[in-house]
């Protein structure tokens, strides 16, 4: 079983002011996996509370998988792919050029998608829009190769052959 933490970015989700449905639709695309969402916060775009929210998902809780929505465009206060890579040991690029690069097709939008993603310690940590329908699109085309990412994160040392 894989362990899994939602982080919500969002001024007015954690104000209480939005209903968080991106969350709700993230847990529901990794349903799909034998994942278990274990851990939920909304948390304000600001660079400390994400960076926070992520080092406790992964330092403290000790979850496989860390999953924020919103946050990723270019507004002024789209801060979640800078802090992100303030906690990450390391990048996964692919795993965000897959992304826009599937987004794209359904809108352009996708090009100004700053999302990442990357390890911390022994866990995957990725970027999603704030969206439910962009979050669900984007995390969807990563299904496919999430697990396998996850076991060679933590060491699996079998081939990666498909």
């Amino acid at each position: 079983m894989i362990f899994a933490g939602v982080i919500t970015v969002s001024d007015r989700g954690a104000r209480g002011e939005r209903e968080d449905i991106s969350g709700k639709e993230v847990a529901s695309v990794l349903s799909e996996l034998p994942v278990e969402v274990s851990a939920y916060c909304i948390v304000p775009d600001e660079k400390n509370a994400i960076r926070k929210a992520i080092i406790e998902f992964v330092d403290i809780k000790g979850l496989d998988l860390v999953i924020t929505t919103g946050g990723t465009g270019v507004s002024p206060r789209d801060v979640t792919p800078d802090a992100t890579l303030e906690v990450l040991d390391k990048e996964i690029p692919g795993m965000a050029e897959v992304m826009r690069r599937e987004s794209a097709k359904v809108t352009p939008h996708a090009m100004i998608s700053r999302a990442v993603a990357g390890i911390r310690k022994e866990s995957i940590v990725i970027n999603l829009p704030g969206s439910p329908r962009g979050a669900r699109e984007n995390l969807t085309v990563l299904l496919p190769a999430l697990v396998h990412a996850i076991e060679k994160v933590k060491g699996d040392p079998s081939d990666c052959a498909v």
